[in-house]
């Protein structure tokens, strides 16, 4: 079972638009190849709020956001993860609310490097961002009036959370309607992924907000639909080293051919989350570590 996304989404920069009860997105104006129309903020609550994932740093969209919380008391700002297209407003916003920020932890790679590995994600990861408290997985959030409950989702990033809300989960980087989502160690992981997408699968939310595009409105079938995506990725990898590629570049090249040029770069650190997986389960050997400029052949 293959997966159909979808990418007919009408952000509407600059508003306030409802999406769940008690929940208001607010997307920012940052579109580009990895954020589609741009980062979705949410507010949660009605009297008194809570912000998920400020976003960029860009004054149209904290005018908005400003605009959309029009003077209510904020009682936190919460963290899906640490990359910056969702954290990079947060001094401003904070400075502006004066609420505590909460997220899983700081941002941190997955593994350690390897020696001489260079993090190519490392320019996106908020290495400055220091929470103000940190929660744990299972974590019941008792703000604006609403139970948050606090879902570890370990893959896009190591310190990536969904929050459950009644049937709706905020489920940032992880699950998107519009595209799978980039995993690039060392900053993520191809098993933490894997076992994050089985933890929701467990779980019977019906509705899902992601870090950015529209809905996902039957996330348990999309969530299956993911796990056989990535699944079919490995093997069409593993198709591959047996037909005598050794390189990512020539992985992807085959494998990504009706993929826009500019996300070859990231097909290449997904096909090397999938290398270190398999690398790591003894399907695949490899020159020393898995790297992006290592010769990987079939075990």
């Amino acid at each position: 079972m293959d997966i159909a996304f979808d990418t007919i989404f009408d952000p509407r920069h600059g508003d306030g638009v409802p999406v769940a009860p008690q929940i208001l997105r607010v997307t920012a104006p940052n579109q580009s190849p990895f954020t589609f129309t741009g980062t979705n903020s949410y507010l949660l609550g009605g009297a008194s709020l809570v912000v998920v994932d400020p976003g960029p740093d860009d004054d149209r969209h904290l005018a908005a956001l400003l605009q959309a919380i029009a003077g209510r008391p904020v009682e936190a700002i919460l963290l899906t993860h640490t990359h910056r297209d969702h954290t990079a407003l947060v001094p401003r916003l904070q400075q502006a609310v004066g609420a505590p920020v909460l997220a899983e932890g700081r941002h941190r790679v997955s593994r350690p490097l390897h020696e001489g590995e260079v993090n190519l994600m490392d320019a996106a990861g908020d290495m400055a961002l220091v929470p103000d408290r940190i929660i744990a997985h299972g974590e019941i959030l008792t703000l604006a009036g609403l139970a948050i409950e606090a879902v570890a989702t370990p893959g896009h990033t190591a310190n990536h959370m969904a929050f459950s809300i009644g049937d709706t989960l905020l489920s940032g980087d992880h699950v998107m309607a519009w595209s799978t989502t980039i995993v690039a160690p060392p900053d993520g992981a191809m098993a933490d992924y894997m076992d994050s997408l089985e933890v929701l699968i467990g779980r019977e939310e019906a509705l899902y907000l992601p870090g950015h595009g529209g809905p996902v409105l039957k996330p348990q079938a999309f969530l299956r639909g993911l796990r056989s995506h990535r699944k079919m990725r490995e093997t069409a990898i593993l198709e591959r080293l047996k037909a005598g590629d050794r390189s990512i570049p020539d992985i992807v090249a085959a494998i990504y051919r009706q993929t826009d040029p500019r996300l070859h770069g990231a097909a290449g650190l997904s096909v090397l989350a999938h290398l270190e997986d398999l690398v790591a389960k003894g399907r695949v050997v490899t020159d020393g570590p898995a790297l992006p400029g290592g010769r990987f052949e079939p075990a």
